[in-house]
């Protein structure tokens, strides 16, 4: 990663400055500018052989997002992995909250070389602990069965109003992750979840159109980790929309503890896909989420499944 990269991903305001930003109905950054930071973002800087450096953005909640972490571990993982192996899966854990004020050391384990599977550890390390280990497989493409379920019908998403619309004002009042720059456009499918909590429990799902604001560069790891990174923004919505509570307007601690992902069939992050999410089961203050992602032509490409600390204060 160049000098500039690394500071127009840890200073956004910085990089906004010098080139015109445009701004959603709530205020807040999106489109090209923004989807360029996360991609600097993601572009870790090699200290070692095997090991790499990662920042935040200037702009970060109290602790650093998970889809972060995340998607940079599996670039860290997917830099020493030859270019003609997939990622087909990964399982990571979150181990403690990530200070987004100082980088993040991954250090990568080269598990296994095999003649079709590749399979990588990554920890990530802060103030001399782990806060996040990810495993993960690569596999060269192969030919066999093939079958996947059906996408659900849905409005398209031109069709329904855009994140920054349905937040409004309401923006201020949530805070965290819906005051930042946005990379991701989202467009939500069934009705988001700081209105629907008005009407108290309901089906524990969560549906939502996604996309990169903005166009990428042709590298398939690196739509994979922009997948992994959108993949932790709405998941656990769907464990609260059956509560009836949301982040931010309701006494709502969580944190996300692991979470796993499936990568079915090739996609780009930087074109239209459903997130379609539901809950199983909430017990013992951890809420269980699982979904799917569809292609705009109805292709399943991936499945998540995860599992987040969530406690409720009267």
């Amino acid at each position: 990663m160049t000098r500039a990269a690394r500071d127009a991903a840890a200073d956004p305001a910085g990089a906004s400055s010098q080139s015109s930003v445009p701004v959603d109905a709530s205020g807040m950054p999106h489109g090209q500018p923004v989807l360029d930071r996360l991609v600097a973002l993601l572009d870790l800087e090699p200290i070692e052989e095997n090991i790499f450096r990662g920042v935040s953005p200037a702009e970060s909640p109290v602790r650093v997002f998970g889809g972060q972490v995340a998607g940079q571990a599996l670039v860290a993982a997917g830099r020493t992995v030859p270019s003609d192996r997939r990622v087909h899966s990964l399982h990571a854990y979150f181990l403690r909250p990530g200070d987004p004020s100082v980088p993040i050391v991954y250090e990568v384990d080269r598990t296994r070389d095999g003649r079709s599977f590749t399979t990588r550890r990554v920890v990530a390390v802060q103030h001399g602990k782990p806060i996040f280990s990810l495993s993960t497989s690569f596999q060269i493409e192969e030919e066999g069965m093939d079958h996947a379920e059906s996408m659900p019908e849905v409005p398209a998403p031109e069709e329904l109003p855009t994140y920054g619309e349905r937040l409004g004002a309401m923006a201020h009042e949530i805070g965290g992750m819906a005051n930042l720059p946005r990379p991701v456009d989202i467009r939500h499918v069934t009705e988001p979840p700081w209105l629907s909590r008005r009407q108290g429990p309901r089906d524990a799902r969560s549906r939502v159109w996604m996309r990169a604001d903005g166009e990428l560069p042709d590298d398939d790891l690196l739509h994979v980790c922009l997948l992994a990174y959108a993949s932790d923004l709405t998941l656990l919505d769907s464990v609260l929309i059956g509560h009836g509570v949301y982040w931010g307007v309701d006494k709502v601690q969580g944190a996300s503890l692991d979470h796993a992902m499936w990568f079915h069939r090739r996609f780009r992050a930087d074109e239209w896909f459903l997130y379609d999410c539901s809950s199983p089961s909430a017990s013992g203050a951890r809420g269980l989420a699982t979904g799917n992602f569809f292609s705009r032509d109805g292709s399943l490409i991936a499945t998540v499944v995860q599992e987040g600390l969530l406690r409720v204060a009267d």
